[in-house]
Protein backbone atom coordinates (compact mmCIF):
# COMPACT_ATOMS: atom_id res chain seq x y z
CA UNK A 1 0.00 0.00 0.00
CA UNK A 2 1.33 3.41 -0.97
CA UNK A 3 2.35 5.61 1.94
CA UNK A 4 1.25 9.23 2.00
CA UNK A 5 1.27 11.65 4.91
CA UNK A 6 1.53 10.86 8.59
CA UNK A 7 -1.61 11.51 10.61
CA UNK A 8 0.00 14.63 12.10
CA UNK A 9 0.91 15.94 8.65
CA UNK A 10 -2.60 15.23 7.41
CA UNK A 11 -4.23 17.10 10.29
CA UNK A 12 -1.90 20.08 9.89
CA UNK A 13 -2.74 20.36 6.19
CA UNK A 14 -6.48 20.07 6.90
CA UNK A 15 -6.23 22.89 9.45
CA UNK A 16 -4.24 25.02 7.00
CA UNK A 17 -6.81 24.49 4.28
CA UNK A 18 -9.66 25.40 6.61
CA UNK A 19 -8.07 28.83 7.10
CA UNK A 20 -7.21 29.30 3.40
CA UNK A 21 -10.39 28.11 1.70
CA UNK A 22 -13.31 30.28 0.63
CA UNK A 23 -16.56 29.42 -1.12
CA UNK A 24 -18.73 31.71 -3.22
CA UNK A 25 -22.12 31.57 -4.89
CA UNK A 26 -21.94 33.60 -8.08
CA UNK A 27 -24.14 34.37 -11.06
CA UNK A 28 -22.00 33.58 -14.09
CA UNK A 29 -22.82 37.08 -15.40
CA UNK A 30 -20.65 38.41 -12.55
CA UNK A 31 -17.67 36.36 -13.72
CA UNK A 32 -14.99 37.24 -16.25
CA UNK A 33 -12.17 34.96 -17.37
CA UNK A 34 -8.93 36.20 -18.94
CA UNK A 35 -5.64 34.52 -19.84
CA UNK A 36 -2.45 36.41 -18.98
CA UNK A 37 0.79 36.54 -20.97
CA UNK A 38 2.08 33.44 -19.17
CA UNK A 39 -0.89 31.35 -20.33
CA UNK A 40 -2.52 31.32 -16.88
CA UNK A 41 -6.31 31.65 -16.91
CA UNK A 42 -7.71 33.91 -14.18
CA UNK A 43 -11.29 34.31 -13.03
CA UNK A 44 -12.46 37.74 -11.88
CA UNK A 45 -15.38 37.53 -9.43
CA UNK A 46 -17.41 40.74 -9.10
CA UNK A 47 -18.61 40.91 -5.48
CA UNK A 48 -20.31 44.29 -5.88
CA UNK A 49 -18.10 46.47 -3.69
CA UNK A 50 -14.92 44.58 -4.54
CA UNK A 51 -13.43 42.13 -7.00
CA UNK A 52 -11.40 39.00 -6.30
CA UNK A 53 -9.20 37.28 -8.87
CA UNK A 54 -8.29 33.60 -8.74
CA UNK A 55 -6.14 31.33 -10.90
CA UNK A 56 -8.10 28.59 -12.70
CA UNK A 57 -6.73 25.06 -12.31
CA UNK A 58 -7.06 22.14 -14.75
CA UNK A 59 -10.03 20.54 -12.99
CA UNK A 60 -11.99 23.80 -13.02
CA UNK A 61 -11.29 24.16 -16.74
CA UNK A 62 -12.73 20.67 -17.28
CA UNK A 63 -15.81 21.50 -15.20
CA UNK A 64 -16.38 24.76 -17.09
CA UNK A 65 -16.04 22.94 -20.42
CA UNK A 66 -18.55 20.32 -19.30
CA UNK A 67 -21.06 22.89 -18.02
CA UNK A 68 -20.86 25.01 -21.18
CA UNK A 69 -20.99 21.88 -23.36
CA UNK A 70 -17.76 22.74 -25.14
CA UNK A 71 -16.05 19.50 -26.29
CA UNK A 72 -13.01 19.06 -24.06
CA UNK A 73 -10.64 18.32 -26.96
CA UNK A 74 -11.61 21.59 -28.68
CA UNK A 75 -11.56 23.44 -25.35
CA UNK A 76 -7.98 22.28 -24.74
CA UNK A 77 -6.96 23.22 -28.28
CA UNK A 78 -8.22 26.78 -27.75
CA UNK A 79 -6.55 26.89 -24.35
CA UNK A 80 -3.15 25.99 -25.82
CA UNK A 81 -3.29 27.64 -29.25
CA UNK A 82 -5.83 30.48 -29.07
CA UNK A 83 -6.51 31.44 -25.42
CA UNK A 84 -8.20 34.73 -26.30
CA UNK A 85 -10.78 32.79 -28.33
CA UNK A 86 -11.37 30.51 -25.35
CA UNK A 87 -11.83 33.52 -23.07
CA UNK A 88 -14.35 35.00 -25.51
CA UNK A 89 -16.25 31.70 -25.72
CA UNK A 90 -16.46 31.28 -21.95
CA UNK A 91 -17.40 34.89 -21.19
CA UNK A 92 -20.03 34.97 -23.93
CA UNK A 93 -21.75 31.83 -22.65
CA UNK A 94 -21.42 33.01 -19.04
CA UNK A 95 -23.25 36.20 -20.04
CA UNK A 96 -25.85 34.69 -22.38
CA UNK A 97 -26.90 31.80 -20.14
CA UNK A 98 -26.56 33.29 -16.68
CA UNK A 99 -26.87 30.82 -13.82
CA UNK A 100 -25.74 30.51 -10.23
CA UNK A 101 -22.70 28.34 -9.54
CA UNK A 102 -20.65 27.48 -6.47
CA UNK A 103 -17.00 28.47 -6.69
CA UNK A 104 -14.67 26.64 -4.30
CA UNK A 105 -11.33 28.37 -3.78
CA UNK A 106 -8.14 27.53 -1.92
CA UNK A 107 -5.26 29.95 -1.49
CA UNK A 108 -5.27 31.88 -4.81
CA UNK A 109 -6.91 29.19 -6.94
CA UNK A 110 -10.40 28.31 -8.11
CA UNK A 111 -10.38 24.58 -7.39
CA UNK A 112 -13.96 23.70 -8.42
CA UNK A 113 -16.88 25.08 -10.47
CA UNK A 114 -19.99 23.35 -9.12
CA UNK A 115 -23.76 23.43 -8.83
CA UNK A 116 -25.21 25.78 -6.23
CA UNK A 117 -26.88 22.66 -4.78
CA UNK A 118 -23.52 21.09 -4.01
CA UNK A 119 -23.34 20.05 -0.37
CA UNK A 120 -20.03 20.89 1.25
CA UNK A 121 -18.97 17.80 3.19
CA UNK A 122 -15.46 18.90 3.94
CA UNK A 123 -12.38 16.87 4.76
CA UNK A 124 -11.59 18.43 8.13
CA UNK A 125 -15.12 17.88 9.43
CA UNK A 126 -15.00 14.29 8.17
CA UNK A 127 -11.65 13.67 9.87
CA UNK A 128 -12.92 15.19 13.12
CA UNK A 129 -15.92 12.84 12.97
CA UNK A 130 -14.15 9.56 12.12
CA UNK A 131 -10.76 9.76 13.85
CA UNK A 132 -12.22 9.40 17.37
CA UNK A 133 -14.24 6.38 16.18
CA UNK A 134 -11.11 4.77 14.72
CA UNK A 135 -9.31 5.41 18.00
CA UNK A 136 -12.10 3.59 19.87
CA UNK A 137 -11.86 0.50 17.63
CA UNK A 138 -9.75 -2.21 19.29
CA UNK A 139 -6.83 -3.25 17.11
CA UNK A 140 -7.39 -0.42 14.60
CA UNK A 141 -4.38 1.27 13.03
CA UNK A 142 -4.15 3.94 10.32
CA UNK A 143 -1.67 2.49 7.82
CA UNK A 144 -1.87 5.19 5.14
CA UNK A 145 -3.42 8.63 4.69
CA UNK A 146 -3.11 11.53 2.30
CA UNK A 147 -4.78 14.63 0.96
CA UNK A 148 -4.41 15.46 -2.72
CA UNK A 149 -5.78 18.27 -4.88
CA UNK A 150 -8.99 16.28 -5.34
CA UNK A 151 -9.39 13.75 -2.50
CA UNK A 152 -8.65 12.85 1.10
CA UNK A 153 -7.96 9.24 2.09
CA UNK A 154 -7.72 7.51 5.45
CA UNK A 155 -6.85 3.78 5.26
CA UNK A 156 -7.33 1.71 8.40
CA UNK A 157 -6.67 -1.94 9.28
CA UNK A 158 -7.99 -3.98 12.19
CA UNK A 159 -5.20 -6.23 13.46
CA UNK A 160 -7.65 -8.33 15.47
CA UNK A 161 -9.67 -9.41 12.43
CA UNK A 162 -7.54 -11.60 10.19
CA UNK A 163 -7.60 -14.82 8.19
CA UNK A 164 -5.33 -17.07 6.14
CA UNK A 165 -5.75 -17.07 2.38
CA UNK A 166 -3.17 -19.85 2.30
CA UNK A 167 -0.65 -21.30 4.73
CA UNK A 168 1.24 -18.38 6.29
CA UNK A 169 -0.44 -15.94 3.88
CA UNK A 170 -2.41 -13.76 6.27
CA UNK A 171 -4.79 -10.92 5.43
CA UNK A 172 -6.37 -8.38 7.76
CA UNK A 173 -9.66 -6.53 7.51
CA UNK A 174 -9.79 -2.79 7.13
CA UNK A 175 -11.59 0.21 5.66
CA UNK A 176 -10.84 3.12 3.35
CA UNK A 177 -12.53 6.44 4.10
CA UNK A 178 -12.36 8.90 1.20
CA UNK A 179 -13.92 12.19 0.19
CA UNK A 180 -13.73 14.79 -2.55
CA UNK A 181 -14.42 18.46 -1.86
CA UNK A 182 -14.35 19.36 -5.55
CA UNK A 183 -17.10 17.28 -7.10
CA UNK A 184 -15.13 14.15 -8.04
CA UNK A 185 -17.17 11.60 -6.16
CA UNK A 186 -19.09 10.85 -3.03
CA UNK A 187 -17.93 10.41 0.54
CA UNK A 188 -17.09 6.68 0.70
CA UNK A 189 -16.44 4.05 3.34
CA UNK A 190 -15.09 0.94 1.59
CA UNK A 191 -13.91 -2.42 2.94
CA UNK A 192 -10.19 -3.14 2.64
CA UNK A 193 -8.21 -6.38 2.63
CA UNK A 194 -4.59 -5.90 3.70
CA UNK A 195 -2.12 -8.67 2.79
CA UNK A 196 0.70 -8.79 5.32
CA UNK A 197 3.28 -10.64 3.24
CA UNK A 198 3.60 -7.78 0.75
CA UNK A 199 1.65 -4.96 2.46
CA UNK A 200 -0.80 -4.79 -0.45
CA UNK A 201 -4.14 -3.11 -0.04
CA UNK A 202 -7.19 -4.42 -1.91
CA UNK A 203 -10.28 -2.20 -1.84
CA UNK A 204 -13.34 -4.46 -1.93
CA UNK A 205 -16.05 -3.36 -4.33
CA UNK A 206 -18.82 -5.19 -2.47
CA UNK A 207 -20.35 -3.64 0.67
CA UNK A 208 -19.04 -0.08 0.05
CA UNK A 209 -21.11 2.74 1.58
CA UNK A 210 -21.52 6.14 -0.10
CA UNK A 211 -22.86 9.54 0.92
CA UNK A 212 -23.54 12.07 -1.82
CA UNK A 213 -22.82 15.82 -1.93
CA UNK A 214 -26.37 16.87 -2.77
CA UNK A 215 -27.98 19.63 -0.75
CA UNK A 216 -30.52 22.43 -0.89
CA UNK A 217 -30.24 25.32 -3.29
CA UNK A 218 -28.78 28.42 -1.62
CA UNK A 219 -31.28 31.28 -1.67
CA UNK A 220 -30.09 34.86 -2.18
CA UNK A 221 -30.71 37.85 -4.45
CA UNK A 222 -27.04 38.85 -4.61
CA UNK A 223 -25.12 38.22 -7.84
CA UNK A 224 -22.00 36.97 -6.06
CA UNK A 225 -21.11 36.54 -2.41
CA UNK A 226 -19.04 34.43 -0.05
CA UNK A 227 -20.93 31.69 1.75
CA UNK A 228 -20.43 30.45 5.29
CA UNK A 229 -21.90 27.67 7.36
CA UNK A 230 -24.98 28.87 9.19
CA UNK A 231 -26.39 27.24 12.35
CA UNK A 232 -28.93 25.19 10.38
CA UNK A 233 -26.26 23.80 8.06
CA UNK A 234 -23.96 23.02 10.99
CA UNK A 235 -26.79 21.10 12.69
CA UNK A 236 -27.55 19.20 9.47
CA UNK A 237 -23.88 18.33 9.05
CA UNK A 238 -23.60 17.17 12.64
CA UNK A 239 -26.48 14.76 12.10
CA UNK A 240 -24.99 13.65 8.79
CA UNK A 241 -21.54 12.93 10.24
CA UNK A 242 -23.13 10.99 13.10
CA UNK A 243 -24.50 8.66 10.40
CA UNK A 244 -21.01 8.45 8.88
CA UNK A 245 -19.63 7.53 12.31
CA UNK A 246 -22.16 4.68 12.54
CA UNK A 247 -21.13 3.54 9.05
CA UNK A 248 -17.47 3.46 10.09
CA UNK A 249 -18.28 1.53 13.27
CA UNK A 250 -20.04 -1.16 11.24
CA UNK A 251 -17.69 -1.18 8.24
CA UNK A 252 -15.29 -3.80 9.61
CA UNK A 253 -17.75 -6.68 9.63
CA UNK A 254 -16.40 -10.18 10.26
CA UNK A 255 -19.01 -12.00 8.17
CA UNK A 256 -18.49 -9.75 5.14
CA UNK A 257 -14.72 -9.95 5.58
CA UNK A 258 -14.81 -13.74 5.53
CA UNK A 259 -16.97 -13.74 2.39
CA UNK A 260 -14.35 -11.59 0.67
CA UNK A 261 -11.54 -13.85 1.93
CA UNK A 262 -13.39 -16.89 0.53
CA UNK A 263 -13.61 -15.16 -2.85
CA UNK A 264 -9.89 -14.43 -2.67
CA UNK A 265 -9.14 -18.09 -1.91
CA UNK A 266 -11.18 -19.17 -4.94
CA UNK A 267 -9.14 -16.94 -7.27
CA UNK A 268 -6.14 -19.20 -6.58
CA UNK A 269 -7.91 -21.87 -8.63
CA UNK A 270 -8.69 -19.59 -11.59
CA UNK A 271 -6.06 -19.58 -14.33
CA UNK A 272 -5.32 -16.53 -16.46
CA UNK A 273 -3.68 -18.71 -19.13
CA UNK A 274 -0.07 -19.39 -20.04
CA UNK A 275 0.84 -15.98 -21.48
CA UNK A 276 1.22 -13.31 -18.77
CA UNK A 277 2.21 -10.68 -21.33
CA UNK A 278 -1.03 -11.11 -23.25
CA UNK A 279 -3.05 -11.25 -20.04
CA UNK A 280 -1.66 -7.91 -18.84
CA UNK A 281 -2.01 -6.29 -22.27
CA UNK A 282 -5.68 -7.28 -22.42
CA UNK A 283 -6.22 -6.10 -18.85
CA UNK A 284 -4.51 -2.78 -19.60
CA UNK A 285 -6.65 -2.19 -22.67
CA UNK A 286 -9.92 -2.93 -20.86
CA UNK A 287 -9.15 -0.79 -17.82
CA UNK A 288 -7.20 1.98 -19.61
CA UNK A 289 -3.81 1.55 -17.98
CA UNK A 290 -0.85 3.51 -19.28
CA UNK A 291 2.50 2.02 -20.33
CA UNK A 292 4.19 2.49 -16.95
CA UNK A 293 1.28 0.89 -15.11
CA UNK A 294 1.17 -2.02 -17.52
CA UNK A 295 4.93 -2.54 -17.16
CA UNK A 296 4.72 -2.47 -13.36
CA UNK A 297 1.88 -4.98 -13.22
CA UNK A 298 3.61 -7.29 -15.70
CA UNK A 299 6.88 -7.16 -13.75
CA UNK A 300 5.22 -8.12 -10.45
CA UNK A 301 3.03 -10.71 -12.19
CA UNK A 302 6.03 -12.50 -13.72
CA UNK A 303 8.24 -12.17 -10.63
CA UNK A 304 5.59 -13.84 -8.45
CA UNK A 305 5.35 -16.77 -10.86
CA UNK A 306 1.62 -17.15 -10.21
CA UNK A 307 -0.58 -17.09 -13.30
CA UNK A 308 -3.80 -17.43 -11.34
CA UNK A 309 -6.34 -14.67 -10.94
CA UNK A 310 -5.01 -14.33 -7.38
CA UNK A 311 -1.56 -13.65 -8.80
CA UNK A 312 -2.91 -11.02 -11.19
CA UNK A 313 -4.87 -9.25 -8.45
CA UNK A 314 -1.78 -9.12 -6.25
CA UNK A 315 0.38 -7.87 -9.13
CA UNK A 316 -2.06 -4.99 -9.60
CA UNK A 317 -2.23 -4.03 -5.92
CA UNK A 318 1.55 -4.44 -5.51
CA UNK A 319 2.22 -2.17 -8.48
CA UNK A 320 0.07 0.53 -6.88
CA UNK A 321 2.92 1.11 -4.43
CA UNK A 322 5.13 2.20 -7.33
CA UNK A 323 2.70 4.85 -8.61
CA UNK A 324 3.69 8.42 -7.72
CA UNK A 325 0.16 9.83 -7.68
CA UNK A 326 -1.77 8.76 -4.57
CA UNK A 327 -5.15 9.08 -6.32
CA UNK A 328 -4.06 6.78 -9.09
CA UNK A 329 -2.45 4.32 -6.68
CA UNK A 330 -5.80 4.07 -4.89
CA UNK A 331 -7.56 3.48 -8.22
CA UNK A 332 -5.31 0.46 -8.79
CA UNK A 333 -6.23 -0.86 -5.34
CA UNK A 334 -9.87 -0.50 -6.41
CA UNK A 335 -9.08 -2.27 -9.69
CA UNK A 336 -7.90 -5.26 -7.68
CA UNK A 337 -11.27 -5.25 -5.94
CA UNK A 338 -13.02 -4.92 -9.29
CA UNK A 339 -11.41 -8.17 -10.47
CA UNK A 340 -12.23 -9.88 -7.19
CA UNK A 341 -15.91 -8.98 -7.57
CA UNK A 342 -16.22 -10.53 -11.01
CA UNK A 343 -17.74 -14.04 -11.27
CA UNK A 344 -15.31 -16.93 -11.07
CA UNK A 345 -14.41 -18.58 -14.38
CA UNK A 346 -11.73 -21.06 -15.35
CA UNK A 347 -9.65 -18.46 -17.14
CA UNK A 348 -9.64 -14.94 -18.55
CA UNK A 349 -11.20 -15.00 -21.99
CA UNK A 350 -10.36 -12.60 -24.83
CA UNK A 351 -13.35 -10.92 -26.45
CA UNK A 352 -13.65 -8.82 -29.57
CA UNK A 353 -16.44 -6.53 -28.52
CA UNK A 354 -15.66 -2.81 -29.14
CA UNK A 355 -15.03 -0.41 -26.27
CA UNK A 356 -17.13 2.70 -25.80
CA UNK A 357 -16.57 5.83 -23.75
CA UNK A 358 -19.20 4.52 -21.28
CA UNK A 359 -16.83 1.69 -20.32
CA UNK A 360 -14.23 4.09 -19.00
CA UNK A 361 -14.14 5.18 -15.38
CA UNK A 362 -14.39 9.05 -15.46
CA UNK A 363 -11.34 9.36 -13.20
CA UNK A 364 -9.31 7.38 -15.80
CA UNK A 365 -10.37 9.20 -18.97
CA UNK A 366 -7.18 11.27 -19.14
CA UNK A 367 -4.91 8.24 -18.80
CA UNK A 368 -3.24 7.21 -22.05
CA UNK A 369 -4.60 3.78 -23.01
CA UNK A 370 -2.51 1.00 -24.47
CA UNK A 371 -3.00 0.66 -28.21
CA UNK A 372 -4.23 -2.93 -28.33
CA UNK A 373 -7.29 -4.08 -30.24
CA UNK A 374 -8.00 -7.07 -27.99
CA UNK A 375 -10.17 -6.55 -24.95
CA UNK A 376 -10.17 -8.77 -21.92
CA UNK A 377 -13.51 -10.10 -20.80
CA UNK A 378 -13.02 -11.00 -17.15
CA UNK A 379 -16.08 -13.07 -16.43
CA UNK A 380 -18.65 -10.41 -17.14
Amino acid sequence: MKQGKTLIELCKELERQRMARKDFIADTRSLMITTNEHGQSQLDVDLGNTNQIFNVNDLTHQQIASRLQIPLKYYQKMRLEYPSLLDENINSWFSKNGERRMLRTLDTNIRAFLSDRYRRLDNLELAEAVLPIIKEMKGAEIVSADITDTHMYIKVINKKLKAEVDVNDIVQAGIVISNSEVGLGSLKVEPLIYRLVCKNGLIVKDYAQKRYHVGKQVESEESAYEIYRDETLEADDKAFFMKVQDTVRCAVDEAKFMLSVDKLRQTKQQSTGDDPIKTVELLADKYVLNQNERGGILRHFIMAGDNSKFGLINAITRSSQDIEDYNRATELERLGGELLALPIKNQLVASAYPRTSNDINPSMKNVTPIQNKNVISIAR
